[in-house]
């Protein structure tokens, strides 16, 4: 009996979640994933690194909120599971944190139990849910039995918003998830720009287009924009691999990355 059995994977369609996936190196990925994807590397073969440096950056700004106090994370395009996990890092430090994920691909799910294996002290959970829905996912079996939204949680938005065009009211889309959290919560994002690579980032949207996934890069004060009514720390919107990067780490070219990151916190 097949892992994916009864499941509807629509094989044929490349799915972003996957091709991600595949940018990594990893295993759970089929022809149309790989096929669009290639399509992606022949225009920048960069972007290997940059889901690499995505990668890095949630392992940092997660030990970062873990270390100040933050015991609660709720990661949104959850994608598939890649160790160290959210869970793993955040748990590391709190064993008893509790971190829900969230994700809109049933591959993902069939997977989900290796996003549940955390400490016995903490919690894990996953639920299937859209973004684009805020109050379906809101409501989602699990979220609220597994975290507390009156006390502070860190939301993360990781290479998720910009898979939510203008037109589909990705602004008012943040809006509605933050209003949500309590003071002293954390807003996590990394998003695509055209500010490093505009021409290769142009023909990379194209591909994603033509695949039939939306796909909107941001430049840094659009980026920003998700961030008004919140004190960003410091370093503030930058570039992600320079978001406090760790002692000896290699530095990357902005335009090898053509992304920014940031993470401020709910006066």
């Amino acid at each position: 009996m097949s892992l994916y059995d009864g499941v509807d994977l629509r094989l044929n369609v490349p799915h972003s979640a996957r091709m991600y996936d595949y940018y990594l190196g990893g295993f759970t990925n089929f022809a149309a994933d790989r096929e669009a994807a290639g399509h992606v590397l022949a225009i920048a073969p960069w972007v290997r690194d940059a889901a690499r440096a995505n990668r890095g950056f949630m392992h940092r700004s997660t030990r970062a909120l873990a270390r100040a106090g933050i015991d609660q994370f709720l990661d949104i395009g959850t994608g598939i599971p890649t160790s160290p996990n959210l869970h793993e890092v955040a748990q590391g430090i709190h064993p008893h944190a509790r971190v829900v994920y969230a994700d809109n691909d049933p591959i993902v799910l069939t997977h989900a139990q290796a996003l549940l294996t955390g400490t016995a002290e903490g919690r894990t959970a996953y639920v299937e849910a859209d973004v684009t829905d805020v109050a379906g996912l809101l409501a989602a079996p699990g979220l609220r039995e597994t975290i507390d939204l009156t006390r502070p949680l860190a939301l993360s938005l990781n290479a998720l918003l910009h898979f939510v065009p203008d037109a589909r009211g990705a602004y008012e889309l943040v809006e509605r998830l933050t209003s949500v959290l309590a003071p002293g919560s954390a807003l996590v994002m990394t998003h695509l720009t055209p500010d490093f690579a505009p021409e290769e980032t142009a023909r990379i949207v194209g591909v994603y287009q033509a695949a039939g996934t939306a796909l909107q890069a941001r430049t840094r004060a659009q980026v920003a924009r998700f961030f008004d009514g919140w004190t960003l720390l410091d370093p503030g919107v930058v570039p992600l691999q320079h978001w406090r990067p760790d002692p000896g780490e290699a530095p990357v070219p902005a335009a090898d990355v053509a992304g920014y990151a940031g993470v401020a916190l709910r006066p």
